[in-house]
């Protein structure tokens, strides 16, 4: 799929689609916006319309996306740290260095600013992918093997407005935001989603698959509700 890269949007992901007749512009799960147009259209009507619309796609992001502050010193994920550093330089710089996500910020751009939380954004998605990857594979087949269940494979991903997910072909899918939630709610993911490889429905039987590898999960589904699996 086409990728257009915006200077303030940062990536749009362009679909061609048989059923579009018109461009249209829509907030995908991972929180960038995707573009769909029909088959033969030419990509520049969608930049066309980022030029022509960017006060409505500005509203858009804004109702759809939750809204992050940052601040110096918050804890990212379980195990790394954003430090925010004023300076008298005039070029905003993010990196990620150890544990430590460390944003260089001139003291004439503010924190807030729309282009300064994309790009930190973009680095704490870095950060938390390195979490999951290190984390979900093994808790994941440790808690596969303690209930005995077999899964096919795993994929880790953020392209998602769900925590997890599980095919029907035993494939389970983790959101690597996880890493913002405490263990025991991880926990309960990883354990609805193998419980999905017996019982793709949510019934009485599910349930009880569920409640052998987490007593407490009701607690934690109800926890689940309350947080965000965007980031």
């Amino acid at each position: 799929m086409p990728i257009i890269q915006d200077d303030e949007f940062g990536k749009i992901t362009v679909r061609r689609s048989a059923r579009a007749t018109h461009v249209s512009v829509r907030v995908a799960p991972d929180g960038t916006l995707r573009a769909s147009l029909p088959l033969y259209a030419p990509t520049l009507l969608v930049k066309h319309l980022l030029k022509t619309s960017r006060e409505e796609l500005r509203k858009i992001l804004a109702q759809s996306k939750p809204e992050y502050i940052y601040s110096n010193g918050m804890q990212i994920g379980k195990s790394h740290t954003l430090i925010i550093r004023n300076t008298d330089n005039q070029a905003l710089s993010i990196t990620k260095h150890g544990l430590q996500i460390i944003v260089n910020l001139p003291n004439s751009i503010a924190l807030n600013n729309p282009t300064v939380s994309r790009k930190i954004r973009d680095t704490v998605i870095t950060a938390l992918r390195v979490e999951a990857k290190s984390y979900l594979p093994k808790r994941l087949s440790f808690l596969a093997e303690k209930y005995g269940y077999h899964y096919d494979k795993a994929r880790f991903s953020h392209a998602s407005g769900r925590w997890g997910s599980c095919s029907s072909n035993g494939t389970i899918s983790l959101n690597i935001a996880l890493m913002k939630l405490p263990f025991e709610l991880i926990d309960y993911v990883i354990i609805h989603e193998l419980s999905h490889t017996k019982q793709m429905n949510h019934g009485p039987i599910f349930w009880s698959l569920v409640a052998v590898g987490d007593p407490n999960y009701k607690l934690h589904r109800r926890a689940l509700k309350l947080q965000n699996p965007s980031i």
